[in-house]
């Protein structure tokens, strides 16, 4: 008689072990960066966003028309060298010394806070000998600052002017090719307005990042064009992400309207486009700001361009959609 008491008894602590997880899984609660319950109206406003995007581009046009980016040596050819003094000194100073030489387009940087490092640009001749040029500042610096350590040239890099051209020229055609690419895959994962939409927000973000680098005067170099090409695919990655939402929402919902549809995918994806979006730009904001004067422009870059991407995919890429989509193929 005690048996069946004694099966009953293990299947109920049997029992007992399964429900422990299942009843601590129950118990987790996972903290939300932006509520499950949100609506914000993103369609609704697309009209005034739209403006100040083109109002933005325009003026970004404006400043790369009139102003221009500050090439550096890869794009416009000539020569960079580092230069470090075991005095401080300036910037002015270092120009004075050098002002026998008539270097071209001469322009001294102060690379640093201590004052002792300087970038030196300037420009060289077709078949000009950049070793002859550099013993040539070596015993002028050597005058100037005398000792054993006196001077440190760190670093010399020279691009001639005809291959600076050439890889300008096929640094803005990367940017291109890279943009039109994009807007052709989503146009054919997706629909032809989806593909539209994602190339007006490439183009609006390269744009708007091309004027903050002319405005700041930072150095565009090949270092900065692959900041710009990376900006390109992440604003992509946001694009593909809130479309394929959209798409989701129409087919759990056949009879929602697409604003309202559009609506809700933006804000169910919210929450995690800003988790990724702000844990990016924590590491970017220390390295624009830690990183030294090298990596500067760099990480600036994909600062302007992270943050215009998460925008236009909210802002330019969806409306765009709205205004030239039907309905009837989003879900196909």
């Amino acid at each position: 008689m005690a048996e069946p008491q004694t099966k009953t008894s293990t299947a109920q602590k049997t029992a007992g072990k399964g429900a422990e997880p299942r009843a601590a899984a129950q118990k987790l609660n996972f903290r939300e960066f932006v509520p499950s319950t949100l609506n914000l109206d993103f369609v609704g406003k697309r009209y005034a966003f739209l403006v100040v995007s083109s109002i933005l581009n325009v003026l970004a046009i404006v400043l790369f028309v009139t102003m221009g980016l500050n090439y550096g040596v890869d794009f416009r050819g000539g020569t960079d060298m580092r230069v470090r003094f075991s005095e401080p000194t300036s910037a002015a100073a270092v120009r004075e010394e050098l002002g026998g030489l008539d270097l071209r387009d001469l322009a001294v940087q102060d690379f640093g806070s201590t004052g002792r490092e300087f970038l030196l640009r300037f420009e060289i001749e077709e078949g000009e000998q950049m070793s002859s040029i550099a013993q040539t500042l070596s015993g002028v610096f050597a005058k100037s600052h005398p000792g054993e350590k006196g001077y440190e040239i760190l670093s010399t890099e020279s691009v001639g002017p005809k291959v600076g051209a050439q890889l300008r020229q096929q640094g803005l055609m990367a940017v291109g090719f890279a943009t039109v690419c994009m807007g052709i895959y989503i146009a054919l994962r997706f629909q032809w307005s989806f593909g539209l939409g994602a190339v007006v927000a490439l183009v609006h973000d390269v744009l708007i990042t091309i004027g903050v680098l002319t405005l700041t005067r930072f150095s565009f170099d090949l270092t900065t064009l692959a900041a710009l090409l990376t900006v390109v695919g992440f604003s992509v990655h946001d694009t593909i992400i809130v479309s394929d939402r959209i798409r989701e929402t129409l087919r759990r919902n056949p009879k929602m309207d697409l604003p309202e549809a559009i609506n809700r995918s933006i804000n169910e994806t919210l929450s995690r486009t800003l988790l990724t979006t702000g844990t990016v730009l924590l590491v970017l904001v220390a390295m624009a700001l830690f990183a030294g004067a090298t990596l500067r422009p760099f990480a600036v870059t994909l600062i302007v361009g992270f943050i215009t991407g998460t925008y236009s995919s909210i802002y330019i890429a969806a409306p765009i959609v709205l205004l030239w989509t039907d309905r009837s193929k989003v879900t196909a």
